[in-house]
């Protein structure tokens, strides 16, 4: 008895080194045209960006049918891979056999015309089987997998950091409450503050912001940890770099300074970048031709460069002194703004830029105290186009600056009791910082909406599908 044929991805196919005589292909049909006695079908399983062109004769038993598919429908088809007779494709397949699996009407939204990011993102749902949108996801994929090649390659241990807990690392307060108490019959103490004493953890819990305080316990074990999931901010901010659901990268590592850590994070963006460029050849191509014909040339820029460094206070210096008109004043105590980290890499360095050692009023609680008093040992790595990619630290390791740092933010020790007793028990000057993975395929991309690098976004207003 035949075995029956497995099917292959059209990748495979469509890189075969040779004629195949018996092959099983499955996807969607992006197109199709009749000639007299033919049908020529254009197929994409999403393995790759290219269709498979698939040649269905009239003698086939079911050819009416054939000629009734239309875009969106999918099929199996069965046949001979041979030497293409068109232009730019290698090899088509000649069907012996067509399985409709399942058709689709005209109301199908992705017909064979343009389509803005906008219409496409609502119909999310349907938008990965566009070439924008298969690339980009098939990129992302990618760049998830050369996340963790990264740090497995040196030495890092992967830890899944909690998604509830209970500690506001950049205690900003903007977080997502977790809760199962009913919001018509919540109890209140004598104070007027909800119980939470009644609720499911026992008291107020958070999706996370971070994973970096539990990574740096882990990392006064492990050495060199990293963590890779998504995190949560309740900011109430609709622009085209935000998301309140998003992904991140936080290396932490032991025994290591400031400078430690910014030689990992030039390295580690140098990397990404290096990686899709050898590995997502054709969406790379795609992208440099229809999202950002500057996107080939901007890379380059940031892999060929060594980064420039300067100080926080020199870069307020230098952007006062500039004689710009920003949209934002700039003044020593005040955060950069996108046009500040732009104008910084793009119109005076020209290349990318670490800024670093950051007043302490701006910086979070865990930031190590500089000798001088006054700033922090944070950096933040800009990137041309985008500004900021990277933001990290030094982690203060003295327990009674860190009491004191904590204080200053109005915050109480004795929530962070755990987190304090890593300052106890061995104590060692450690580092580490956040990468933000979907302003990453931005850059690597260069599509300039962070809701179009993650399959769902989920945004102030919106958690639709």
């Amino acid at each position: 008895m035949d075995k029956p044929l497995s099917p292959i991805p059209i990748k495979d196919a469509l890189q075969s080194a040779a004629l195949i005589d018996s092959v099983l292909v499955q996807g969607w049909v992006r197109t199709r045209r009749d000639s007299k006695d033919f049908s020529f079908i254009e197929l994409n399983d999403g393995s790759c960006l290219r269709n498979l062109q698939i040649i269905t004769k009239n003698s086939l038993p079911n050819y009416a049918a054939v000629q009734r598919l239309s875009t969106g429908a999918s099929i199996r088809a069965v046949g001979t891979l041979v030497t293409s007779q068109g232009k730019g494709q290698k090899w088509e397949l000649i069907a012996e056999q067509i399985e409709i699996m399942g058709a689709a009407d005209d109301s199908y939204p992705l017909q064979k015309k343009g389509h803005t990011p906008e219409f496409l993102r609502e119909i999310a749902h349907l938008r990965p089987r566009s070439n924008l949108f298969s690339s980009v996801f098939r990129v992302r994929s990618r760049l998830a997998f050369a996340v963790h090649q990264f740090f497995q390659e040196r030495g890092f241990v992967y830890v899944h950091t909690p998604i509830i807990t209970g500690s506001d690392c950049e205690g900003a307060g903007e977080l997502f409450r977790v809760t199962t108490l009913d919001a018509k019959k919540m109890q209140r103490r004598t104070d007027g503050e909800i119980d939470y004493a009644k609720d499911f953890f026992a008291r107020p819990t958070f999706l996370t912001v971070s994973g970096q305080l539990e990574a740096e316990a882990f990392a006064l074990a492990l050495s060199k940890v990293y963590t890779f999931g998504p995190t949560f901010r309740a900011e109430n901010s609709n622009t085209s770099r935000h998301a309140s659901e998003f992904w991140m990268i936080e290396p932490e590592m032991a025994f290591c300074d400031l400078s430690g850590n910014m030689d990992l994070a030039e390295e580690f963006v140098k990397y990404l970048i290096a990686d899709a460029r050898k590995h997502s050849p054709e969406e790379m191509e795609l992208f440099a031709r229809f999202v950002d014909r500057e996107l080939f040339a901007r890379l380059d820029f940031v892999v060929e460069r060594p980064f420039q460094r300067i100080t926080y206070g020199n870069a307020v210096d230098l952007l006062k002194k500039s004689g710009e008109k920003f949209e934002f004043a700039i003044d020593y105590g005040s955060n950069l703004q996108s046009e500040h980290e732009r104008w910084l890499t793009e119109k005076h360095f020209n290349c990318p830029v670490t800024v670093f050692n950051y007043p302490k009023e701006i910086k979070p609680f865990y930031m190590r105290l500089n000798d001088d008093g006054k700033t922090v040992t944070a950096m933040d790595l800009l990137v041309p186009g985008i500004g900021e990619i990277v933001g990290g630290s030094q982690r203060e390791e003295r327990l009674e600056v860190l009491e004191e740092n904590m204080r200053r933010h109005k915050m109480d020790p004795a929530d962070y009791k755990w987190y304090l007793d890593l300052r106890r028990y061995g104590t060692v000057p450690h580092s580490g910082f956040g990468l933000g993975f979907e302003r990453m395929l931005m850059f690597i991309t260069g599509v300039s909406n962070i809701r179009d690098v993650i399959p769902f976004a989920r945004t102030p207003g919106s958690a639709e599908f």
